[in-house]
């Protein structure tokens, strides 16, 4: 019995001893490396201050200007993001950035900002304003078409030829400088399309523009016309980005402000021309004028960092508005000019009618303002 019990103590005591070893022993190996918990800088204590320019008691919403100076400041920022409901965002190393709207009237919005820290890490706030943009313009150039013979050659030039497959749109004539086609006489600009055996084309007709001698960002465009008649003329009064030399179209942006289709006689269409939709693009309004070869109408756009609204004698009939505004959909923040011209045929002027023999678009004024 004593044996047995004796072997029973030494069982045990090996067995404990085993654990201890395995508790305490291991391989002799080093602790495993665990990464460092990385740091994060979150930004704290974000304060956004907006004065609009020219508010008092009198004119609550500002003076009219539109002009907004945002002011952030946060513990640990080291940059800051500004939005102002124009679908970007505004980038400020040190906070402070001014801003102008250009919607007129009186509008609400919401200015956003974000702190951002070292490591990326943001904070965000944001306040309403109401500010008044005027809707007073300021005329900023013309032609009034006053003085007879030749239009004016410190304010236009001249496309001529046919240009690269009929200008891009298989069109049937060539544009020239001549009289025949182009002069200003009893206060009017008048352009004429006329059928003619010309350097191997069988019409011709003119195309002014102000490239190189006029353009502007912004602004209100108004042409007042009367258009030519018959199947196959295609007059328009439109505008492309200056920066077309080097970006190319449509990238340049093209703002049809009237066009009109002698084989769709008295619709009248405006049209926005981008790489998002251009060509037979779907951004494009129309209406119809019962009286457009026979009468003088007031063809216009109003044009700002938001939007595009065309109207005729007053009467907005279409508005471009997209709401993501990019390179893509809104190549419309840069200079524009001004083109006249009466196509005849081509992808959009259809077939020319066997009888045509001359039309001619008269133009009282072009004036832009801002």
């Amino acid at each position: 019995m004593l044996n047995y019990f004796r072997k029973i103590n030494i069982f045990i005591l090996v067995g404990m001893y085993t654990l201890l070893l395995l508790s305490c022993g291991g391989d002799g190996g080093d602790e495993p490396n665990i990464p460092p918990t990385p740091t994060i800088i979150t930004p704290s204590n974000l304060n956004l201050s907006i004065t609009v320019v020219g508010a008092n008691n009198g004119q609550p919403n500002g003076d009219g200007s539109g002009i907004i100076q945002c002011s952030a400041s946060a513990t640990d920022a080291v940059k800051y993001g500004f939005r102002f409901g124009t679908g970007s965002e505004v980038e400020s190393i040190i906070g402070n950035i001014d801003f102008t709207y250009t919607q007129k009237g009186i509008n609400t919005y919401t200015v956003y900002v974000y702190a951002y820290s070292s490591t990326g890490h943001f904070i965000s706030t944001s306040k309403v304003i109401t500010i008044y943009v005027t809707d007073t313009f300021q005329l900023i150039w013309f032609d009034e078409f006053d003085v007879p013979g030749n239009p004016d050659t410190t304010k236009w030039n001249y496309d001529i030829g046919t240009g690269s497959n009929g200008w891009g749109n298989g069109e049937s004539q060539y544009y020239t400088d001549r009289t025949n086609n182009v002069l200003v006489a009893n206060g009017v600009l008048k352009i004429i399309a006329q059928k003619e055996n010309y350097q191997g084309s069988l019409y011709t007709s003119t195309r002014l523009k102000t490239q190189g001698k006029f353009d502007f960002t912004y602004g209100k465009v108004e042409v007042r016309a009367k258009l030519p008649i018959g199947g196959g003329t295609w007059p328009a009064i439109w505008m492309l980005g200056s920066n077309i030399s080097t970006v190319g179209w449509p990238a340049c942006g093209e703002i049809d402000i009237m066009e009109h289709v002698g084989n769709n006689q008295g619709t009248v269409q405006s049209a926005l021309h981008t790489p998002s939709s251009y060509g037979n693009t779907v951004n494009k309004g129309s209406q119809y004028l019962a009286d457009v070869s026979t009468a003088f109408h007031v063809y216009a756009v109003e044009w700002d960092s938001t939007q595009m609204i065309f109207s005729v004698d007053g009467n907005v009939y279409y508005t471009y508005n997209p709401s993501t505004k990019n390179s893509s959909t809104w190549p419309f923040d840069a200079s524009q000019f001004i083109i006249l011209n009466v196509a005849m045929g081509g992808s959009f002027g259809g077939v020319i009618d066997s009888n045509f023999v001359q039309s001619t678009m008269e133009i009282d004024y072009v004036r832009i303002y801002q």
